[in-house]
């Protein structure tokens, strides 16, 4: 089977460079193109594009120093997002492999899988990060999900 389309999911983890790395192989030896993505989770639902300046108190009806606290996490979640995927961009590029990279907020699985049919991917590989029993209940599994609803193959890196 060859692959021309992966979709690899990167975040700030530790297992991050393997789950790229393993991208990377497989994008040389089946000379395919590669798509990273990154989810920023929101914690109060404000989307990454939104500004202090063009949301009112009363529009979330937030308090004013929570509401520029979490519009500065998102901001800056959103520039350590470009930053990681920039680098792992001109990783992909010196290796000649024709690299694609974006970030979207929200629930990681979700986006993995969204982003995975928009493009067309044939392979989204992800990282696992072993959670179990109830912590995985309460904080859910991205891999998990991406492996049941994502629309093609998924390679999932423990």
């Amino acid at each position: 089977m060859s692959f021309q389309k992966i979709l690899i999911a990167v975040d700030h983890s530790d297992l991050a460079q393997a789950v790229f790395g393993r991208g990377l192989e497989l994008a040389q030896v089946c000379q395919a193109q590669i798509f990273l993505l990154h989810c920023l989770r929101s914690e109060l639902g404000i989307d990454a594009a939104v500004s202090p300046v063009s949301v009112g108190m009363s529009d979330l009806g937030a308090y004013p120093r929570l509401l520029n606290n979490s519009v500065w996490e998102v901001q800056t979640q959103r520039q350590q997002a470009i930053a990681l995927l920039q680098n792992y961009c001109q990783t992909a590029s010196s290796l000649g492999i024709a690299v694609e990279f974006d970030y979207k907020t929200g629930e990681p699985g979700h986006c993995i899988c969204q982003i995975a049919q928009d493009w067309q991917a044939d392979l989204v590989i992800v990282g696992r990060r072993g959670l179990k029993g109830l912590t995985e209940a309460v904080l859910g599994s991205i891999s998990n999900h991406v492996v049941h609803h994502a629309p093609c193959a998924v390679l999932v890196i423990q």
